[in-house]
C-alpha cells in the first residue's frame, strides 16, 4: 500500500495461535512493514517469537476459568494492569497503525487498548468454532478473518456495522510452504519410486492413532516401496517403539520419531498424510497439497476437528474416519487404498491446490493493510 506500517500482533499459548501470527509477520515484513509481538514470556510465544527473529513485549495476563468463577477477579485485575503497561509502552515506542489478534486471551489487552485509542484492529480465527477471546473482541474489529467458511456464522450478530467478515484461510509459515519435494525426500532418505506415508497426531501425539497404525504394521510393510515416517508425540515415543518392535531392516522403512522439527520438509516429501484435524495441521496439509486421511480428535471443543476435516473432505482433498471407527475395517480399507492408488492421490492433490491455502498469509496481510488504510 506504499507507506510503512507499524503492526502490533498478539498471539500466544499454543503453536496453533502463534504459527499463523508468525506467518503473517513474515508476509508483512516482506512488504516493508514493521512488526512487533505482544504475549507472555513464560508461554510458548516466549520461545517461538524470538527464535523467528521478532521482538516480544511481555504482557502478564491470565484467562478466566468458568469452572472456577473466582478466577474472574484476578483475570480482570491483570487485564487492567496490562492495559496500563501498554499505555507506558506505546508512549515510549509510538502508537501502532494497526493491530492483529489471533484468538488467545493475551490479545484482549491489546485490542481493548486499540479500541480506546482509535487504532483499528483485525482478528484472525483459526478454528471452525471460534474461541471466547475473538467472540468477545469481534464487535469493534475492523475485520474478522476466518480460516474456514463455516466459522462465518459464529460471528454474525457479534460484529459491528463497520466490521467485515472475510475468509482468508489460515496462514502457514514460509518454512513449510517453501520446502521442496526433492529436498524433503533427501532429508528423509527416500529414493525414486518410494511412497512415503507421514503419520502425526500433533505435538503431544495421539495414542489411539498410534495404536491403530501399529496394528497395521504387517499390512503396511508388505507394500514394496512404502516408507513410513511416524511422529508419535514425545510422551508416547517409548510406548510406540515397544509396540512396533521393529527389526533393523524394518526400521529402515519405518522411521519412528518423537517429534518432527522439519515439518515443511516432511510434508513436501510425503505422498500421503495420516493425522488428526487440528487447525494448524489442516492448514499445512492443504497449503502443501498433500492427500490425507484425517481422524478428528473426538473430545475437541464442539467437535470442531470434525468440522475442520470436512473442509478438506468436501473439497475432495481428504478422506475422514471417526476416532471410534479406526479399530475396524473402514480405517484399514481407506488407508491401504490411499497407499496403493497413486492416481487417486494425484486427484486429491489437485483438489487441495484448488483451495489456495498457500496464499492465506497474503490474503490476511491485505486485510491488515486495508484496515490501516481506512482508519
Amino acid at each position: 500500500m506504499g507507506e510503512t506500517l507499524s503492526v502490533a500482533l498478539a498471539a500466544g499459548g499454543t503453536a496453533g495461535h502463534i504459527n499463523p501470527a508468525l506467518a503473517l509477520a513474515e508476509e508483512l515484513t516482506s512488504r516493508g512493514h514493521e512488526v512487533s509481538f505482544f504475549g507472555q514470556e513464560r508461554r510458548l510465544e516466549g520461545t517461538l517469537v524470538p527464535q523467528a527473529g521478532f521482538d516480544l513485549t511481555s504482557l502478564d495476563v491470565t484467562g478466566f476459568d468458568r469452572t472456577r468463577p473466582w478466577t474472574l477477579v484476578s483475570a480482570l485485575w491483570r487485564m487492567r494492569a496490562a492495559g496500563r503497561d501498554l499505555d507506558r509502552h506505546f508512549a515510549h515506542a509510538g502508537v501502532p497503525d494497526v493491530a492483529v489478534g489471533f484468538g488467545a486471551y493475551v490479545e484482549l489487552p491489546l485490542v481493548r487498548w486499540c479500541a480506546r485509542h482509535g487504532v483499528p484492529y483485525v482478528l484472525h480465527e483459526q478454528n471452525s468454532v471460534p474461541g471466547l477471546a475473538n467472540r468477545t473482541a469481534a464487535a469493534k474489529a475492523a475485520a474478522v478473518c476466518v480460516s474456514l467458511p463455516v466459522a462465518i456464522d459464529a460471528f454474525r450478530g457479534r460484529v459491528g456495522a463497520q466490521t467485515q467478515i472475510v475468509v482468508t484461510g489460515n496462514p502457514v509459515r514460509r518454512s513449510v510452504i517453501g520446502a521442496s519435494r526433492p529436498g524433503g525426500r533427501a532429508a528423509f532418505g527416500l529414493v525414486d519410486g518410494e511412497t512415503m506415508l507421514l503419520v502425526f497426531g500433533g505435538s503431544l501425539g495421539a495414542r489411539h492413532l498410534n495404536e491403530a497404525v501399529a496394528a497395521l504394521k504387517d499390512e503396511l510393510l508388505s507394500r514394496d516401496g512404502l516408507r513410513i515416517v511416524h511422529s508419535t508425540g514425545r510422551d508416547l515415543f517409548d510406548e510406540v517403539t515397544r509396540s512396533l518392535a521393529l527389526t533393523d531392516e524394518e526400521s529402515r522403512r519405518w522411521q519412528v520419531r518423537p517429534y518432527i522439527d522439519n515439518m515443511g520438509e516432511a510434508l513436501a516429501a510425503a505422498d500421503l498424510v495420516l493425522a488428526r484435524a487440528g487447525a494448524s495441521s489442516i492448514a499445512e496439509i492443504a497449503a502443501v497439497a498433500v492427500p490425507s486421511l484425517l481422524v478428528p480428535y473426538p473430545l475437541a471443543t464442539a467437535d470442531h476437528q470434525t468440522t475442520n476435516a470436512r473442509y478438506l473432505v468436501d473439497a475432495g482433498a481428504a478422506v475422514m474416519v471417526a476416532d471410534d471407527g479406526i479399530d475396524g475395517p473402514e480405517f484399514s480399507t481407506r488407508l491401504l487404498r490411499l497407499v496403493d492408488d497413486g492416481a487417486l492421490r494425484s486427484r486429491m492433490r489437485e483438489c487441495a491446490r484448488s483451495l489456495a491455502q498457500d496464499q492465506a498469509a497474503g490474503a490476511l496481510a491485505d486485510q491488515v493493510e486495508r484496515a490501516a488504510r481506512d482508519r
